[in-house]
């Protein structure tokens, strides 16, 4: 047996799989998001190892026969997070998350340095780690001066699981700290950050050991001695594994809280001033591309609340067959936008409303806006010398066929739509796990799951969302100025 733990900003989520890859169970523990200023968003380090007990314990109560057989573990988590410890372990302050817009300021002093993009292939983003501690250092000196060791998220469950303090490829990529090419912490990026390769985590490929199970947490478990804990995974390109997206064209869209359009390379394919990602993959010798929205299902759920309908209401109110855009554009901003306007205070705006605008409009702008920000994310692809032919749908807003149409409309390629079951993050995540511990192929255990849909675009709508994309792509430099 095979077990993925992926640490999620709302919740932690572990998954058992045995040597099949076949899903045996899964169990979760929720967190909460804290918000203590506009901008800010953060959790406590101790309340992941709580959520992750509660996950451990349930799988047990459910399958302690197959717990027992577990022979590694693999890691996921939420990206760019900035943990912090002394040199005891213990942590300073709690984690400023990847969607704490905060330290803009710094990010945007740090970006001004032609080395970082040159060195790490990326824009330094609000989100990512480095300017994280930028903003400490500057606005909390007495924790900066103590910070021993700076880790990810998942990197800090791996120290409570393991007592080590490593890390792995895709998920250092994000810090704006990695070489992303040659797969390796920069000196010369952590010095101009005031801090030494010392107080990183060691790296190690996603697919390697990482460590082995703390005796006293396997007893707990009821699993055997020397269990592997692989390197992982940052989320989404474990989901990747999950997805079998590793090779050199493939993708997906992922329609969660966020939305991404992730494309896997088989070489390194840099292009920041596009405002794509340009990461590691979980996988050695590759690399992968994202774009990235900040506000996908956390768009429609935002109207959600507002018109007091749940979000399967609202999309069950526009029917089957897509329709022609109204006239209504909806831009997604409601937190910033990272793809590929690199802008933390832009906010999202309704425009062409009527008399006549009801709430289905509304609705069907929200998922049109959503559809035209990932339209945006393809075209930063092609600039950064990736075409891509179709995408295979993952995540909670995939369950709505009218979205799926919309964006396979928005982006003109068909979206696959996999055969029913839990391919995300967690499944990935044990996947690395699997390869750790058994030395496989890593593609030939990250294998895609089958198809079952294949949505195709409507053609007959083709010029209107062009249409309507344009006038989408024109709103945001409007109202720019006007956003304060």
């Amino acid at each position: 047996m095979y077990l993925g733990i992926d640490l999620g900003t709302s919740g932690v989520k572990a998954m058992l799989i045995d040597d099949g890859q076949q899903i045996v169970g899964s169990a979760s523990g929720a967190l909460t998001v804290s918000r203590p200023h506009p901008g800010w968003s953060e959790q406590a380090p101790a309340d992941w190892v709580r959520a992750t007990e509660e996950a451990l314990d349930a799988l047990k109560a459910a399958h302690p026969a197959a717990l027992s057989k577990v022979r590694g573990i693999g890691l996921s988590g939420q990206m760019h997070g900035a943990t912090l410890l002394d040199r005891q372990d213990r942590v300073l302050r709690p984690c400023i998350l990847w969607n704490d817009t905060r330290s803009h300021a710094e990010a945007a002093a740090l970006d001004a340095d032609p080395r970082f993009r040159a060195i790490t292939g990326n824009i330094v983003f609000p989100g990512f780690t480095a300017p994280k501690l930028a903003w400490v250092k500057n606005n909390e000196p007495d924790i900066f001066s103590q910070v021993r060791w700076v880790l990810l998220p998942k990197d800090y469950l791996r120290l409570w699981l393991t007592g080590e303090h490593m890390s792995e490829m895709s998920d250092s990529a994000g810090t704006s700290w990695l070489d992303t090419g040659a797969r390796r912490w920069s000196p010369e990026l952590l010095a101009a950050t005031e801090l030494e390769e010392r107080q990183m985590p060691n790296l190690v490929e996603g697919t390697d050991s990482a460590g082995t199970l703390r005796p006293e947490l396997a007893a707990r478990w009821g699993l055997g001695s020397g269990v592997v804990v692989a390197g992982g995974a940052g989320d989404n390109a474990a989901s990747a594994c999950g997805m079998g997206t590793v090779s050199d064209g493939a993708a997906f869209v992922s329609l969660g809280t966020s939305g991404v359009l992730f494309a896997a390379n088989g070489s390194y394919l840099p292009n920041p001033a596009s405002a794509v990602h340009a990461f590691c993959h979980a996988l050695p010798n590759t690399w992968h591309q994202m774009g990235v929205i900040l506000s996908a299902t956390d768009a429609l759920n935002w109207h959600s609340r507002i018109t007091g309908a749940s979000a399967a209401d609202l999309t069950a109110e526009l029917g089957a067959t897509l329709k022609a855009p109204s006239g209504v554009t909806f831009l997604p901003y409601l937190s910033g936008e990272r793809t590929p306007h690199n802008d933390a205070s832009i906010r999202g705006a309704f425009a062409g409303l009527g008399h006549e605008s009801d709430r289905v409009a509304l609705t069907q702008a929200v998922l049109e806006g959503v559809s035209f920000a990932i339209r945006d994310s393809l075209e930063a692809l092609r600039l950064a010398g990736t075409t891509l032919t179709r995408v295979t749908a993952i995540g909670g807003g995939s369950r709505s066929r009218y979205w799926l149409k919309s964006i396979a409309t928005a982006l003109s390629l068909p979206v696959d739509v996999p055969a029913d079951g839990d391919f995300g993050a967690a499944f990935g995540a044990a996947r690395l796990g699997l390869i750790a511990a058994s030395g496989s192929d890593p593609v030939s255990v990250c294998q895609a799951p089958a198809t079952a849909e294949t949505i195709e675009p409507e053609t007959a709508l083709a010029t209107a969302y062009d249409e309507a994309y344009g006038r989408y792509r024109r709103l945001y430099p409007a109202i720019r100025d006007a956003v304060i």
